[in-house]
This record gives C-alpha cells, sequence and structure tokens, in this order.
C-alpha cells in the first residue's frame, strides 16, 4: 500500500521531510541534530527511499544532513550480532536494500553534504549532483572497526575516486577534505556552510522546472551503470562483511 506524502513524511523517526513545489528535501538526524547510524535507521532508510520513489509528486529530492555533520559516527551497539545468521541475514538485506531502493528513485537526486560525512557517506556520493559546504569532509570507518568495507561503500568510492585512489582511501581510513574531493571529481562545487541548502534549492528548482518524464527518464539513463555496479557487488561486499564481523567474536572457549 502506497501512503500519502502527508502520512509518510513523518512516519520516521530519523528522517525529516518537507516538499516544495515538487522538490523533496530529506534530512537525517538523530533527535534533532546530526544522525547518528543505528540500527533503527538501517530498518528506516529502506522504507523511506522506497515510498519517497514511490510518489509521482516528487519532482527532485535534496539528500542532506541535521546540524553540524552528516553523519559522524555510528551507534554500532545497537545493531544485532552478526554472529546470529537471522540477525546476519537481516542486516545484509536491510543495507542491500538500503541501496538499491535510493537509486530506484526515478528523478534526479541533489546531495548537500554538511560537515563530517564519516559514516554511510556513499548515500551523499551516489546523488546525481553533489554539493558539500566548505566544512566537509568524507571518510569510511570500517578498517577502524575491523570489518570489510563492503556495504556499498567499497563499489560506490572505487567509481567515485577510481579503483587505485579508492582502494587507498578505504584500507587507510583516509579523511578527504571538501577541496580534495571536489579536486578528486567527487563533489561539484564547494560553498560556504550558509551557502549549502541555499545552493542545493536553487540547483533543485532549476531541474525542477523540466517535464516530469525528462527528469524521471534522465536519472533512470544516468544511474542505470551504478544499478549494475551495485548489484554486482553489494550482495557479495555485504556477506564478506558479515563474515569479518562474526570472525571479530571469540568463542567463549578460546584461552
Amino acid at each position: 500500500m502506497i501512503r500519502s506524502f502527508s502520512e509518510y513524511s513523518k512516519a520516521y523517526q530519523h528522517i525529516r521531510m518537507e516538499r516544495t513545489d515538487g522538490v523533496l528535501e530529506v534530512a537525517l538526524h538523530t533527535d534533532g541534530g546530526p544522525y547518528i547510524h543505528s540500527g533503527q535507521g538501517h530498518r528506516e532508510l529502506p522504507d523511506a527511499f522506497w515510498e519517497i520513489g514511490s510518489d509521482p509528486d516528487n519532482r527532485v529530492v535534496i539528500l542532506t544532513g541535521s546540524g553540524a555533520d552528516f553523519c559522524p559516527r555510528g551507534d554500532w551497539g545497537s545493531f544485532a550480532p552478526m554472529t546470529d545468521p537471522e540477525s546476519a541475514y537481516r542486516t545484509i538485506y536491510e543495507g542491500t536494500r538500503l541501496l538499491t531502493a535510493l537509486l530506484d528513485i526515478d528523478v534526479p537526486v541533489v546531495g548537500a553534504v554538511n560537515g563530517a560525512a564519516h559514516v554511510h557517506s556513499e548515500l551523499l556520493i551516489m546523488s546525481d549532483i553533489v554539493v558539500a559546504d566548505t566544512r566537509a569532509s568524507f571518510r569510511d570507518n570500517h578498517l577502524d572497526l575491523g570489518v570489510v568495507p563492503g556495504d556499498g561503500n567499497h563499489t560506490a568510492w572505487l567509481n567515485a575516486l577510481g579503483e587505485n585512489r579508492g582502494r587507498h582511501f578505504l584500507l587507510t581510513s583516509r579523511t578527504l577534505t571538501a577541496q580534495e574531493a571536489a579536486e578528486f571529481g567527487v563533489v561539484a562545487e564547494v560553498v560556504a556552510p550558509d551557502r549549502l541548502l541555499p545552493r542545493a534549492r536553487e540547483i533543485a528548482a532549476e531541474l525542477a522546472t523540466q517535464p516530469p518524464l525528462t527528469l524521471r527518464y534522465s536519472r533512470m539513463a544516468l544511474t542505470q551503470r551504478l544499478k549494475r555496479l551495485f548489484a554486482e557487488g553489494v550482495p557479495y561486499g555485504m556477506a564478506v562483511e558479515a563474515l569479518s564481523s562474526a570472525g571479530r567474536v571469540r568463542p567463549a572457549s578460546a584461552g
């Protein structure tokens, strides 16, 4: 069942939505501040992206965060242990849908990067147009946790940075500044923090003047290659990430 905008826009604990003239602004948050990735958010985001993509009144989407940062860290204790097969399956299922549902939004997506995007930064760099504020930074923290960076970051960042630079970024947990990301072609524009949302809204409003089918077919054409890459890479990447996560837990009988 497809819910109305008035219903689904208020249904998610970690997602704030506002729509003006067909431009839907989606801001992730935790208690109104920067989004802290959690088990609850991991469950919510795939459903939210699916509902957004199913609503024909959404003509352009802006994806951003709240407060000073997009997502500086995760609440890893809120996730079920990957040593349990059912929990591992659920996490793999949700993690795969998180990305496929985002790519299945058949209207242009503008990513507005506010501050630190250190967890699930791929959600932003998968956007059709990426704008960052001067304080923005990108990082992947999987190796800090001792697990494989296989939940889509590997596919998104290898695509955005190129194979060699992408592997370096992921394996060294390097932090990229907004300017470095722009120089590497990940970010299209870098603006002052107080210009981030105004600029994203300007871009979205200009896009929204196009015919609806032009917007939808353009999004489909421009994301087809990404969909193929994610279909090939994410289920396998999620599986080996789960295995590495489970492998970090030693049996109680171990010395």
